[in-house]
């Protein structure tokens, strides 16, 4: 018996029906170990020595495969074709080599395939290899990397910039990127600009436009006119003039089709053609890689989908070939096949591009078996790995050059462009998104003009423009741009794109990457005291040496080290900065940013609330601020995207005067954001207030809702079981339902104004149901060994955890709750007891002191201090 592993169960069903009754299929359902979230994982003191974790889940189907290998014959790892698919077929081996003689007499293969066809696995399985040891290594350098630069990067920003979630070695790279295209759109200089357009009719009485290309021989460029009245003058020197054609080019152009898709240029056409986000696309892409079943088997409809290859096999550019002549016509298939090389830094070329398994396969032929995605995504698939293939487009492009001498004597110079496509070509099949965003202003026909043939001048247009600041990026964009210099590899995009939003350090809105101010903060931080690890031709460099060590030409131990040592130097010395210094660093860094010019020309600094105040950058136990340093006499603050415009805070929006208390509704923004107050404050009491909701925009706050906000919290009725009132209110994590102390949120899109009280009764049925669960143990493990008292297992908000008397220790998602023991817990209430001991210890020493000072007799105390002896001996016997 052979014992075959994938990763997916459902690559595992459809092999084992190729490979037959001798072989036995088992999944491993991706990685079977990975780093544990803690430090020491990864030791640099010896030679980066990792230590794994088997998750519980892993463990169990480990434990069954190798069941399974006792008495078989071969094991064949047949994971995927990259490095994390070389990577999981040495970790599920170096598992099973560890269990005592299981693995004795048995032979190991590997074997990769790039497709699930049932010819692809069999010529797999009849061309085994030995797993590729360079390329463990490079996933073991970059696992390492990733690990260290994580867990030595984030304490210091969760230290230095509260707020900060963390750090990353592609993370970070890919944050500045969309910071930087933030920070080069508000910079950006709208400077005003003017061109001249003519609309003239030929001597056959045909009408084409011209632009003006020149004055006295100088061509102009594009900042040449730049008022109205320039651009009027112009006007009035040529108005009634007719042109004169001195110059005619023709000559034919062409255009030469993409290559097959790479992981990277298949998200960036499946976001512009489909409107798929990156792992949206991943996600379709894996579903028709898998397979669906096509008369009764279940067949792969495209090739591995993680790849910056850009060439097809020989087979398949062949077959290629023999559709485009029968389906498309002879006149499309260019005499020679096409070899495409990939234009991207470090991409591993021995990669075949994404394409369809069987090119024959027309996309119409399995609409009614696939979901729309998954129609949309192949059909682009195959369109364009058919079009890699075909002939180029041919067009015919023509430029006149015409003149007239204007009322100033001056010789005005016009340019008309216009171009013919003469043959299709690929776009018969596939027209790139690109393509579709850059056609060529001249992608028009020109009349058929004559050598000085004079033409007549029917409007001379002057147009004002302002040139537009570099787009955000998009998902797409952002990708080509981290491929373009190198950064990251095809599998790390999507998951990239995921940490920033996850983190709150972007935000996608239209489709497009906008940086949130926590994450210019972390770019700021890291380029002022990390400048060279965030730096894109270090991270690039990096990549390079992982894909050398993947080659087998560098030694991974000695990259690691050459990374670490002074990356190491630069944490301790940063952990000695006072947050003061940090704050000063940034306020120059992002000066431009949060303190912008004035209008009145004052300094941007200037406190406009007190007379002497400097304002700077503060940080909070929610982050990042601005604030005045005469604080707390002065209280000015606002948040840091707000710019210099300060009078929501020193002048206050009247809204309007509220009917019942007939004060003013003011709309303010403060610290935390703009809010709706009610009235001035009296005798140091605050006025009531209510903060607006986060999907509701400031400037459309109108009267009526600041009522409704300021009313809250509202009563809804009374709770049909217990006659208790039901309320909904609004906090700081959002509008929510409150009953007999029992909070439960509202869903996004519900409005807490109008929410009724049968939607608050099924709210908070479905709360309770959840905190009920989590007070049902998973598991009971006994009474505590040496303390007595009883030890479970609960499901808790953050995962599951070790429950004993008051003490409540986290198990962590990389185990199972399951698999936990008597003495497993036992040694996680430890660590937690002393980890929290010291605490109180540090708040009960100064009312100690106090105390003292006042009474010297301390008699009452003493009864207090033997019970915290008592409280200290039970405390050691649980360190025991």
């Amino acid at each position: 018996m052979n014992i075959v592993i994938v990763e997916s169960p459902a690559k595992a069903k459809t092999i084992n029906k190729y490979l037959g009754p001798n072989f036995k299929v088992f999944a491993s359902y991706g990685h079977v170990r990975d780093l544990p979230s803690k430090d020491g994982s990864v030791d640099p003191e010896n030679n980066f020595e990792m230590n794994w974790l088997v998750d519980a889940d892993s463990k169990k189907r480990l434990n069954e495969i190798a069941k399974e290998l006792k008495g078989a014959d071969k094991l064949i790892l047949a994971t995927d074709p990259d490095r994390e698919g070389e990577a999981i077929s040495w970790h599920v081996l170096e598992v099973l080599n560890a269990k005592r003689g299981l693995m004795k007499n048995i032979a190991v293969e590997r074997v990769v395939f790039n497709a699930i066809t049932k010819k692809s696995i069999l010529e797999a399985m009849d061309n085994p290899r030995e797993i590729d040891t360079p390329l463990v290594e490079a996933y073991l350098a970059r696992r390492a990397l990733d690990y260290l630069v994580g867990f030595s990067l984030s304490p210091i920003l969760w230290r230095k910039l509260p707020g900060a979630r963390s750090a990353g070695r592609v993370q970070s790279v890919s944050l500045r990127l969309i910071s930087e295209r933030e920070h080069e759109i508000e910079m950006f200089d709208r400077k005003e600009y003017w061109t001249i357009d003519g609309k003239q009719k030929s001597t056959n009485g045909s009408e084409f436009s011209t632009k003006l290309w020149s004055i006295e021989g100088e061509r102009l460029e594009k900042f040449s006119i730049t008022t109205e009245d320039d651009a009027k003058l112009v006007e009035k020197n040529i108005a009634n003039s007719d042109l004169k054609v001195v110059k005619i080019d023709s000559k034919p152009a062409i255009r030469r089709p993409y290559a097959p898709f790479t992981t990277s240029t298949m998200q960036q056409e499946a976001s512009s053609k489909l409107g798929f986000g990156a792992s949206r696309t991943m996600q379709v892409a894996q579903k028709l890689y898998e397979g669906v079943p096509i008369n009764g088997e279940t067949q792969g409809l495209i090739t591995y989908m993680r790849t910056d290859g850009v060439t097809m096999t020989q087979e398949a550019i062949d077959e290629a070939r023999i559709v485009i002549k029968k389906t498309i016509g002879d006149k499309y298939l260019p005499p020679k096949q096409r070899f495409y090389q990939t234009k991207a830094k470090n991409a591993q070329e021995a990669h075949e591009a994404i394409r369809p398994t069987l090119l024959a396969r027309h996309p119409n032929q399995v609409r009614s078996i696939l979901s729309d995605d998954q129609y949309k995504l192949y059909k682009l698939v195959w369109c364009r790995a058919l079009a890699s293939q075909m002939e180029d487009a041919k067009f015919e492009r023509t430029a006149a050059t015409l003149e007239t001498k204007g009322s100033d004597g001056k010789v005005y110079g016009f340019r008309a462009t216009g171009s013919v496509m003469v043959f299709d070509g690929f776009l018969n099949l596939y027209q790139s998104s690109f393509d579709d965003k850059t056609q060529d202003e001249d992608d028009r026909r020109l009349p058929k003009l004559s050598l000085n043939e004079t033409v007549k001048t029917l409007e001379i247009l002057p147009i004002q423009h302002f040139p537009e600041p570099p787009a955000r990026f998009s998902e797409a964009s952002l990708i080509r741009k981290m491929e373009e210099l190198g950064i990251g590899r095809p599998s790390t995009y999507t998951s990239t794109m995921s940490t920033l939003r996850d983190r709150n350090y972007v935000r996608l809105e239209k489709k497009r990457l906008i940086p949130e101010d926590k994450g210019r903060l972390v770019t700021a931080f890291l380029e002022n005291f990390f400048e060279k690890y965030v730096q894109y031709d270090f991270t690039a460099k990096l990549e390079q040496d992982l894909d050398n060590i993947s080659a087998g030409n560098a030694n991974w131990q000695e990259v690691l080290h050459k990374f670490w040592v002074p990356f190491n130097a630069l944490i301790q010395e940063t952990k000695g900065l006072r947050i003061t210094q940090v704050l000063d660093a940034l306020n120059i860094t992002l000066g431009p940013l949060v303190f912008p010019e004035r209008e009145d020309g004052s300094h941007p600094r200037s406190c406009t609330k007190c007379d002497d105040g400097i304002l700077s950058l503060k940080v909070g136990r929610y982050g990042a601020f601005i604030g005045c340093s005469n604080y707390p006499d002065c209280n000015f603050t606002r948040q840091l995207g707000q710019g210099n415009d300060e009078s929501a805070d020193s002048e206050p929006k009247v809204l309007g005067i509220d009917p019942e208390t007939k004060m003013e509704i003011t709309l303010r923004r403060g610290r935390f954001g703009p809010y709706v107050q009610l009235g001035e404050p009296v005798d140091k009491e605050k006025p009531k207030r209510s903060t607006i909701p986060k999907d509701v925009d400031p400037a459309s706050v109108e009267l009526e809702l600041a009522i409704g906000l300021l009313q809250l919290p509202r009563t809804l009725g009374n709770h049909p079981e217990d006659g208790l009132v039901i309320k909904a209110g609004l906090g700081r994590f959002g509008p929510f339902i409150l009953h007999n102390k029992v909070f439960a949120s509202l869903t996004k899109g519900e409005d807490v104004l109008s929410v009724g009280l049968n939607r608050a009764i099924t709210l908070l049925a479905e709360k309770r149901a959840k905190v009920h669960a989590q007070s049902i143990p998973i598991k009971i493990l006994g009474e505590h060994p040496k303390l007595g008292g009883e030890v479970g297992i609960y499901n808790g908000r953050y995962g599951p955890y070790v429950k004993f008397e008051k003490v409540n220790a986290t198990i962590g998602k990389a185990t199972d709750p399951e698999e936990i023991t008597m003495e497993m817990a036992v040694e996680l209430i430890k660590a937690k007891e002393a980890k929290t001991k010291k605490k109180p210890t540090k708040k009960k020493a100064a009312p100690k002191k106090k105390t003292t000072a006042k009474k010297k007799p301390a008699a009452k105390k003493k009864p207090a201090s033997k019970k915290k002896a008592a409280t200290k001996k039970k405390t050691e016997k649980v360190a025991e």
